[in-house]
């Protein structure tokens, strides 16, 4: 199901034993744009630590009570590896952790979670399988999605507003689309854009660039935040553009 990034974030996060937190935000590595880590808020529990959660360890959301079941007990999460508030995740923290879970790498393999194409097949994976020699080798900049909201988004004519949100696929946990506010520009329109479409991310400048015009922006099927993105409206997105559908 496709699910709006920011409504998830403040969900509680419910372990086995207890609540441990609350949805913070998300880490995303750019070439995939596939969410690697969930980043918990866990309050006065666990205190100057950044806690990490594998889309794995995540239940399916009681949309209702905005609640997050999380398939690991609490001491599981208090004894990961320790990783400081807002320190940066590289790849060698990445192989602890993953390590100390027994999990497979998500960066050794073809599909965008590493060995499988979604969380619940990792569990039957080999935790050697396809394990680099080199923890740096490949090593890609996880990005928060806090901080790439409100990055501009530019066509290859100009600029066009600025992200607003991301649509996730709930079951691969890879994001199927960026929502752009154009605000500034088309008052009050929001668009969704395919992050297949996306031919540049600059980090330093804070902008992304697409391989759209101004006007097919303009033209696009406008979207609606408090409807579903359903296949329907998926549909006439790709017609308008003419362009393959992702699921196909």
């Amino acid at each position: 199901m496709l699910r709006s990034m920011n409504e998830i974030k403040g969900y509680a996060l419910l372990a086995e034993d207890g609540e441990i937190g609350r949805c913070k935000d998300f880490l995303l590595d750019d070439p995939n744009w596939t969410v690697r880590y969930m980043v918990a808020d866990t309050g006065n529990w666990l205190p100057g630590r950044q806690v990490l959660i594998l889309p794995l360890f995540l239940g399916r959301p009681d949309w209702a009570s905005c609640l997050f079941p999380v398939k690991l007990v609490k001491k599981q999460v208090e004894d990961a590896p320790r990783l400081e508030e807002h320190a940066p995740v590289h790849r060698q923290y990445e192989v602890e952790y993953h390590s100390f879970y027994g999990l497979p790498f998500y960066w050794a393999g073809t599909h965008a979670l590493g060995p499988v194409p979604y969380p619940a097949p990792l569990h039957d994976v080999n935790p050697e399988s396809g394990e680099p020699s080199d923890p740096n080798q490949d090593e890609c900049l996880l990005r928060s999605a806090n901080e790439l909201v409100e990055y501009h988004i530019k066509a290859v004519d100009g600029e066009i507003g600025h992200v607003e949100d991301f649509i996730l696929d709930d079951d691969s946990w890879t994001v199927r689309y960026i929502v752009v506010d154009t605000r500034n520009w088309l008052p009050g329109k929001k668009v969704l854009v395919p992050p297949a479409w996306i031919e540049s991310a600059d980090w330093l400048q804070k902008t992304v660039t697409v391989d759209l015009t101004k006007g097919q922006v303009e033209r696009s099927p406008e979207y609606d935040p408090s409807a579903p993105v359903n296949r329907e409206y998926e549909n006439l997105l790709y017609d308008f553009y003419g362009r393959p559908r992702y699921w196909q």
